[in-house]
């Protein structure tokens, strides 16, 4: 449907926003924590690194992924790769099944998005957000 290279635009503004946000976050550690040198360096640090992974992670990877693999098992079963008894489907010409596989794949969007962004929380915090934890302890 689009040329790869459209496809790699897409992830490059995906990625875009996720330094932009990261940038936001950075900023408002920043001036949360400016009169206090030694935690606004940390505290900026952890802003901009926690926001850039966990965009990284819940929209532009695991989506792109989730995507991606709904669109190929959609395809394989259109073009009766997989054993089904969808005689009808499969003699819809290419074209058509490229549409309907598109067409899919964009559906699955609204409901992937809150449980891609709940599992990214909760990975981060019972992963990596535990090391900021202690170091705000010390």
């Amino acid at each position: 449907m689009l040329p790869v290279a459209a496809v790699r635009a897409t992830y490059v503004v995906a990625l875009g926003y996720a330094c932009a946000d990261a940038l936001d976050k950075s900023h408002k550690a920043y001036n949360l924590y400016k009169h206090d040198p030694q935690k606004r360096r940390s505290k900026v640090a952890i802003a901009a690194g926690d926001t850039f992974l966990w965009q990284a992670l819940a929209s532009v990877a695991i989506p792109g992924f989730t995507i991606n693999r709904v669109c190929h098992f959609s395809a394989a079963i259109l073009s009766r790769q997989v054993s089904f008894s969808f005689s009808l489907v499969s003699r819809w010409p290419p074209p058509v099944r490229k549409w309907v596989v598109t067409a899919i794949g964009l559906s699955t969007i609204p409901f992937i998005i809150h449980p891609i962004d709940a599992a990214v929380e909760v990975g981060m915090n019972k992963t990596i957000r535990q090391m900021y934890s202690e170091q705000d302890k010390e």
